[in-house]
């Protein structure tokens, strides 16, 4: 069985979110996929259990918060 998770990001400016997706990038495996569009960053997750799921999630949403952190202190 497949569960699957859809996360949507929105950030204030297409550079910002730029930056951002290429930060996560590196650490996205064949279960993650993620795309821009806009100013938002769409990630769709793929697991075969719902614990699996969670923690790549978490793990997926921690490295969100350091780009995030990162970029805010450049500024």
């Amino acid at each position: 069985m497949k569960i699957s998770c859809k996360v949507k990001i929105d950030y204030e400016d297409e550079n910002e979110t730029k930056s951002i997706l290429n930060s996560i990038e590196v650490d996205n495996l064949d279960y993650i996929q993620s795309k821009k569009k806009g100013k938002t960053i769409i990630t769709n997750i793929e697991s075969n259990s719902i614990s699996s799921l969670i923690h790549t999630l978490d793990d997926y949403l921690a490295c969100i918060s350091i780009a995030e952190k990162i970029i805010k202190k450049k500024r």
